[in-house]
C-alpha cells in the first residue's frame, strides 16, 4: 500500500511517498516549477507523477498554503494543523508535546494530548516572525542562510516588530560597526522574541520542532531555557506531507 502527501508552501513543494508505514520517497520543488513543470490544469490541477517519477499510489493526500487556492485533481486535501500533527506523531512516536512549525510565511504552534490537537496558536499576518524574516535579513548581511543560524552569542538588540523596518535598523546597526557575529545573534533572538509570545499559554516539557526554521541552532539554543527537551525530527521540512501520508494510511485501514 502506497500514499503520496503534497505539502504545498509558499516558497517550496514538499512530496513524500509512504509505502507499508515505512517514507520510501522525499522530494522537494519550488513551488513555481511545480506548478509549471508538473502540473496541468483542466478545471482542476492534476499532479503529473510520471514526471516525479512515482509508480503506482493508492491514495493522495494534500496539505499546506496553498490548500484552499489549489485543487489538485485525485488528491484529498487536510487542513495544515491535522498534518502537521499527524506528521510530528509519526516522526517522533510521541503522544503528548507541543509543536511549534515556522514556514516560510506562517507560524503554527500545536499542543497534543494523547495523539490528539487540544490547542493551537497561528500567525499568518507577519512575516517578521517567519522563515521569510531570516533570508531577509541574511541577504542583507550577504551571507548564507546556514551561516545566519548559528549564531547565538552577544545578540545585539533589535527592536522593531516589522520584518521590513527590521532591514533598515539592521543596516543601521551595520553602520555603527557591530560584528557581523552580534548581528547574527541579534536576528535570530529578536526571531525568538517574536514566537515566545505564541509560546508563552502552552504548558509542556517537550517541544517538538518542525519546519526550515527548526534548523537553526541559535533558535534551539534559546528554546532550551524555555523547555526540558527540544526534539529535532529526522525530517522536519517534510513534516507537513508525512502527516498527509500517515493520514492517508489510516484513512486506507479504517
Amino acid at each position: 500500500m502506497s500514499v503520496i502527501g503534497i505539502d504545498l508552501g509558499s516558497r517550496e513543494v514538499k512530496i513524500a511517498v509512504m509505502h507499508n508505514g515505512s517514507i520510501i520517497h522525499k522530494r522537494k520543488i519550488s513551488t513555481m516549477s511545480f506548478y509549471r513543470d508538473y502540473c496541468t490544469f483542466d478545471g482542476k490541477l492534476t499532479v503529473d507523477l510520471k514526471k516525479l517519477n512515482i509508480g503506482k499510489i493508492d491514495t493522495a493526500i494534500s496539505t499546506g498554503y496553498g490548500r484552499n487556492n489549489t485543487d489538485l485533481n485525485t488528491f484529498k486535501a487536510i487542513n495544515e494543523i491535522k498534518a502537521h500533527a499527524y506528521g510530528a506523531i509519526h516522526q517522533t512516536n510521541l503522544m503528548d508535546f507541543i509543536l511549534l512549525d515556522v514556514g516560510g510565511q506562517d507560524v503554527k504552534v500545536i499542543k497534543i494530548e494523547k495523539g490528539i490537537v487540544t490547542d493551537l496558536e497561528l500567525n499568518e499576518k507577519c512575516a517578521a516572525s517567519c522563515g521569510r524574516y531570516l533570508e531577509n535579513m541574511a541577504g542583507v548581511l550577504e551571507i548564507p542562510l546556514d551561516e545566519l543560524m548559528r549564531y547565538s552569542k552577544d545578540p545585539i538588540e533589535l527592536n522593531s516588530t516589522c520584518a521590513v523596518f527590521s532591514e533598515s535598523e539592521l543596516i543601521g546597526k551595520i553602520a555603527e560597526g557591530i560584528t557581523l557575529e552580534r548581528l547574527c545573534a541579534g536576528v535570530n533572538y529578536s526571531l525568538y522574541k517574536r514566537l515566545k509570545p505564541l509560546l508563552t499559554k502552552f504548558k509542556g516539557r517537550r517541544l517538538v520542532l518542525s519546519g526550515g526554521v527548526a534548523h537553526n541552532t541559535a533558535l534551539i539554543e534559546y528554546l532550551s531555557n524555555d523547555y526540558e527537551e527540544i526534539i529535532l525530527p529526522d525530517d522536519p521540512q517534510f513534516n507537513g506531507a508525512i502527516g498527509c501520508c500517515y493520514y492517508g494510511e489510516r484513512m486506507i485501514l479504517k
